[in-house]
């Protein structure tokens, strides 16, 4: 007796509920942190003195705001350069959630990303574009790596929980930034402390102004990665100890060296983040330095539920709104920290997922964030 077969549209249906399920609360998160933007911005007119009260503000800001991330070719490569460190950031923390890592190092692993890619970059910066290029990147990728074993090892022989090791790094990562920029990497005599530019290892311009190679980069690296945890061997380890650890343990895996494998991967990921700052926008570094690319992919990969094909959307919309702030500024006068604030309520509201999840009646989705982190002082065996 054969299978009826399914009708498309009863595959559809089944897909887009399944849509529904896992993405309702991000979206929820989204529309509801957009609206608790829009009675700040309100609010803040009260502040005001003499200025006359539009009740419009709210949608004329937001209006700015997307038209400064997709209105034109210009705001449509500024958007995808502003998401390309994120996305690469966002899959640090998100395959360390799949591992039950939390990952707060991703800061401190581009820092050291963009160091390595520097140093490397400068040495090598009158070589041909096809040596330079690679060379100055895979610098950036093994200093990152390096500073997520780190953590990584220190978990795995003592312990010692990630949140804490990687915190810690992250203002060791500023201090050794600072110290290399205006010690050993220092251009001689500069009236501020900067190093050299990259030269020929800086990413070639492929659209727009601004638009380079890390665009690429980024791009392949969310496949790599899909395919890394989900159609490899290593990858079914990394879910399964990240799922349970004892169970891993039973079936023959190894924790420990996982735990090291997957946080040097994170390192890996960020520390290209850190590079492609360097080598697609800055080109040089100087001892203030700084980016927010750590703490932002933090909420990326939240957002996204720790899915690697997630990243790339919840990335998009954190690069959109950081691309179209100044717009947002210029045309309606709010101050781009706005963008912070509904950041952090997006954060705030998936953290209170269960909250909406009873406000809305949605019993059926999903309100995880994917992996959690293991409890502090969980042996790992």
């Amino acid at each position: 007796m054969t299978a009826e077969p399914r009708s498309p549209i009863g595959t559809l249906n089944r897909i887009g509920r399944q849509v529904w399920l896992v993405g309702a609360l991000p979206f929820i998160s989204i529309v509801v942190a957009l609206l608790v933007g829009a009675v700040v911005i309100l609010a803040s007119e009260l502040l005001l003195p003499n200025h006359a009260f539009d009740p419009f503000l709210p949608i004329t800001s937001y209006a700015a705001l997307l038209d400064g991330s997709f209105g034109g070719e210009s705001a449509l490569v500024n958007t995808l350069v502003s998401t390309t460190p994120l996305l690469l950031g966002g899959l640090a923390v998100a395959i360390g959630f799949k591992a039950g890592l939390f990952n707060i190092g991703a800061q401190g692993q581009s820092y050291m990303g963009a160091l390595g890619a520097v140093a490397v970059g400068v040495a090598v910066n009158t070589a041909p574009p096809i040596v330079a290029i690679p060379a100055a990147l895979a610098g950036g990728m093994v200093a990152g790596a390096a500073w997520g074993f780190i953590p990584g090892f220190l978990k795995a022989i003592s312990g010692a929980h990630e949140v804490v090791t990687t915190i810690m790094l992250n203002y060791v990562a500023g201090d050794v930034l600072g110290w290399a920029v205006t010690g050993p990497l220092a251009v001689p005599q500069s009236p501020t402390p900067v190093t050299y530019a990259v030269g020929n290892a800086a990413y070639p311009i492929l659209i727009g102004r601004n638009g380079h190679l890390g665009i690429l980069v980024a791009a392949a690296a969310v496949f790599v990665i899909w395919w890394l945890l989900y159609r490899t061997t290593l990858g079914f380890e990394i879910r399964t100890v990240g799922a349970s650890p004892d169970a891993a343990r039973y079936a023959g895996m190894r924790p420990r060296l996982l735990i090291i494998l997957t946080m040097s991967l994170a390192g890996l990921l960020a520390g290209t983040a850190g590079a492609g700052v360097i080598l697609g926008i800055n080109h040089q570094m100087n001892s203030t330095f700084a980016t927010t690319i750590g703490f932002d992919s933090i909420a990326v990969a939240l957002l996204a539920r720790s899915n690697p094909l997630g990243v790339p959307f919840a990335a998009l919309l954190f690069g959109a709104m950081r691309a179209g702030s100044g717009v947002m500024q210029i045309r309606a006068g709010i101050p781009v920290e706005l963008i912070d604030v509904i950041q952090a309520m997006i954060l705030l509201f998936l953290v209170a997922g269960p909250v909406l999840q009873r406000a809305f009646r949605l019993s059926a989705v999903r309100s995880d964030l994917g992996a959690p982190p293991p409890v502090p002082g969980e042996a790992v065996g």
